[in-house]
């Protein structure tokens, strides 16, 4: 059964967005566009649950907020 993961997508300095899984600590990986950062993510996801040592997975992403100051 699949498993679905929350990931935080972000654009860097010079331009690459970068991919952060936010249930898997240190899961990461970036990409020039949207459609190959996804592809890359699903791999970064599958390596992760693969290896043999792994962190404290999170269990539940509560959310993302934006304050205004």
């Amino acid at each position: 059964m699949a498993q679905k993961y929350t990931v935080i997508i972000e654009r860097d300095e010079e331009g690459w967005l970068v991919s952060e899984v936010v249930e898997l600590p240190g899961c990461h990986t970036q990409a020039r566009d949207m459609n190959q950062l996804l592809e890359r993510t699903k791999e970064a996801i599958q390596a992760y649950l693969e290896s043999d040592e792994k962190p404290k997975l999170f269990e539940t992403f509560v959310g993302v907020q934006q304050i205004e100051v």
